[in-house]
């Protein structure tokens, strides 16, 4: 089997300390990554540092602040090496009719779910591009390609960093750097049993909702965080390495799009 090429790598994960994050991280830290970890939230992602031993560095960040994400980068350019790879998973959820979604509510999700991919991505084609090389993946949501009830600013949100990442590949494709996006749909994380109402959270999921226009699930299960890590991995990869602009969903077939 051809190597992934990530062995040695630097790399860069945002949002490291929720479900879809952390197994990024350790599936990068597997293939012998070098893994900065980020996320706002400082208790579990040093925990998830302290599992993983000496190849995962935890660092708080909050993706809304550019002179947060600039000195992260310098610094981690400094300290640990070039980063060589970036995984844009921060996020948040929003569940809020439009007409009772409030400008703050709009104006937090796009901040973090768009701008912050935007920031993060802008500070590192900077680094990158002179080097001619990296890759970039943003998680973004089968709810970007299909309308959700109650999910304006979310699925809004996610459309946006989907083709701003886009737009960034086409613009760094001449200088040897790939972007891609992974679009998960339901996903056993927090941020999915989150919105449960009982036990039975799942099977509803699966089984989907008529009456909000939401189809099931055809392969009659939820993802796994790991289901998405290792699409975002083989988009990282030197596996991927003809593969740029594209936008793989990991929905089961939810939204019966590729």
């Amino acid at each position: 089997m051809r190597d992934s090429g990530l062995s040695g790598k630097v790399a860069l994960v945002t949002g490291a300390a929720g479900g879809i994050g952390a197994a990024v991280v350790r599936r990068l830290v597997e293939e012998g990554a070098r893994v900065v970890a980020t996320d706002v939230e400082a208790e579990p992602l040093q925990a998830l540092a302290d599992t993983l031993g000496a190849a995962a560095v935890p660092a708080c960040l909050d993706v809304r602040s550019t002179a947060e994400v600039d000195a992260l980068v310098a610094w981690v350019e400094r300290e640990i090496g070039p980063i060589d790879l970036l995984a844009n998973v921060a996020g948040v959820l929003s569940h809020e009719p439009v007409t009772s979604l409030s400008d703050a509510e709009w104006e937090r999700v796009f901040d973090i779910n768009a701008a912050g991919v935007f920031r993060l991505s802008r500070a590192l084609a900077r680094v990158m591009q002179p080097r001619r090389r990296g890759a970039i993946v943003t998680v973004s949501s089968n709810a970007a390609g299909i309308p959700r009830h109650a999910m304006a600013a979310y699925a809004a949100s996610k459309a946006a960093a989907t083709m701003f990442t886009r737009c960034l590949g086409l613009e760094l494709a001449p200088h040897g750097i790939r972007c891609n996006i992974v679009a998960p749909g339901s996903t056993l994380t927090p941020m999915q049993t989150g919105m449960w109402a009982d036990g039975n959270g799942a099977a509803r999921v699966i089984a989907g909702s008529p009456e909000t226009f939401k189809a099931g699930i055809p392969l009659a299960k939820l993802a796994t965080p790991e289901d998405v890590a290792d699409a975002v991995l083989f988009l990282l990869s030197e596996r991927a390495g003809h593969i740029t602009m594209a936008d793989l969903y990991v929905d089961g077939g939810a939204t019966m799009r590729g």
